[in-house]
């Protein structure tokens, strides 16, 4: 079923507080819907994760992006506030969990909420999806080739992050992972370590790699695009999230 929706930029409560940008779709239904996190991938609060947005309120979710940059380039450009974003090493983890919070906590308030939310995210956007799966309380993850979860980044790398090994154990939901075979960061071997780690602590993971399929093969703007992984994998998250959010 497809619904009519309304889109539409907004405020809310983040981290420490903080009052910042972000961008929500909700389905046109009186029925209780489940909502979702979108956490933008590292170019930002673009139009194409806007549209991805869009996409879960047109299929019956609730669903709202938090703009992670929105301290480091109040009111710029997604490309000149991602670049801000990528000087400064990228979002510290404490304010990416905060900012998700957040928007967990609009969309459990709605009236129409069925009070279930889950997390999806895509790039910089998968790693943070499992920070925020190991830090909240949440019903259904998806992380989406999320790079440096089981590693930490080379020195020269934009991110100075680190993995998230030792969080892993808190994963808080079930958790889907959508990989390339063909991807570096997270690399088949890397994909396999998270496997290992989740399955030695007994967590609800499944996952499935892509044959021919890089990075960020779902972005439809870029050729890194590959559409019958893409098709596949969003058959893949309406499943997994109608099983766990429903």
């Amino acid at each position: 079923m497809t619904y009519d929706l309304r889109a539409f930029t907004t405020e809310i409560e983040g981290h420490d507080g903080d009052r910042i940008e972000a961008y929500a779709a909700v389905p046109e239904s009186a029925e209780p819907t489940p909502g979702v996190v979108v956490i933008h991938h590292m170019p930002g609060f673009d139009e194409q994760t806007k549209e991805i947005v869009r996409k879960f309120a047109a299929n019956g979710y609730a669903a709202m992006m938090p703009n992670l940059y929105s301290r480091e380039a109040p009111g710029a450009s997604p490309d000149d506030a991602a670049a801000a974003a990528r000087a400064s090493g990228g979002v510290p983890d404490a304010r990416l969990v905060g900012d998700v919070a957040g928007a967990q906590t609009w969309l459990r308030a709605r009236a129409e909420s069925n009070g279930k939310t889950g997390v999806i995210g895509y790039c910089s956007g998968g790693r943070q999806t499992v920070l925020a799966a190991c830090s909240l309380d949440m019903d259904a993850a998806v992380d989406c080739y999320g790079a440096f979860v089981v590693v930490d980044p080379p020195a020269e790398h934009v991110l100075k992050v680190t993995s998230l090994t030792g969080l892993l154990p808190r994963l808080s939901c079930p958790m889907l992972g959508l990989f390339g075979a063909e991807d570096q960061y997270p690399s088949p071997e890397q994909t396999a370590t998270l496997v290992e780690i989740l399955a030695e602590h007994g967590k609800d993971f499944t996952h499935h790699t892509f044959d021919g399929a890089g990075h960020a093969f779902f972005a439809v703007e870029r050729p890194s695009y590959r559409p019958d992984a893409a098709v596949e994998g969003w058959s893949m998250i309406w499943d997994f999230f109608g099983r766990h959010l429903s």
